[in-house]
């Protein structure tokens, strides 16, 4: 067995994850061209239309080639399964990366319309790509913008996609931990959450959004009625971390 496979924080492509992070925390990219790769990897190894193995492709790059932010398998499956309680109808995430999340819910909410807010073009363009290998490109729209521009993002997915009072049934949020209950409340104070809406948070625990956190233990049996899932950081079982699961009282 591999060192990399024994010990995964040691793995090469998960240090250079930490070396690249002010890299990435700037352009939604680690630096070494490994978003992009794993499209290719997947365009090259996955069957066409099918996105059982274009998720398990997803995850055998993570595993085997270069570590991945995305929610990853084990974190994954709890998210399918808030989307399959959910059954919703409209699906908002915010953090794209390389549409491994909007991915699993299009396999799991497959009625859902599904609306991803991306910082980076480059990661939408390898978001689109393996989109379209899965299939799924007429469900899933990636928005270019963030929540927290002033409210030029949300204007655009209110004019151009529709997303009013009580349309949102999910929200599942997995880009800047330290954006997560600013951009929260943005959408709360747009009023597009429907009354027993659910969002899932994931990366809580590591690297943690501690004032995400707080505020939903405060409004727990008030706003909120929140549990919490113990898992692990992505693609590594040393580490652990939390996913929030949360519906909306109103």
């Amino acid at each position: 067995m591999k060192l990399g496979q024994r010990f995964p924080l040691l793995r090469w492509s998960v240090v250079r994850t930490g070396i690249g992070i002010r890299n990435f925390n700037r352009t939604g990219q680690v630096g070494d061209g490994r978003e992009a790769e794993a499209a290719d990897y997947v365009e090259a190894n996955a069957r066409r239309g099918d996105i059982d193995d274009v998720l398990a492709t997803i995850d055998e790059y993570a595993y085997a080639k270069a570590f991945l932010v995305n929610v990853g398998d084990e974190k994954g499956r709890l998210l399918d399964a808030a989307i399959r309680r959910a059954d919703p109808q409209l699906v908002l995430e915010l953090g794209t990366y390389c549409g491994y999340g909007a991915l699993r819910i299009a396999r799991a909410a497959p009625k859902a319309r599904i609306f991803s807010v991306e910082l980076a073009a480059a990661n939408a363009a390898v978001a689109r790509r393996i989109w379209a290998h899965a299939g799924v490109q007429d469900r899933i729209t990636c928005v270019v913008g963030t929540i927290g521009d002033g409210g030029t993002t949300l204007d655009t997915l209110c004019d151009e996609y529709g997303f009013d009072s009580g349309t949102l049934d999910f929200l599942f949020i997995d880009h800047n931990k330290n954006a997560y209950l600013a951009d929260l409340l943005s959408i709360l104070d747009r009023g597009w959450l429907r009354q027993g809406a659910v969002v899932v948070a994931d990366n809580v625990g590591f690297p943690g959004a501690p004032k995400y956190r707080r505020y939903m233990r405060e409004q727990q049996g008030r706003v909120w009625q929140t549990i919490e899932h113990r898992s692990h950081v992505e693609y590594q079982n040393l580490l652990p971390d939390l996913v929030l699961e949360s519906q909306y009282l109103g």
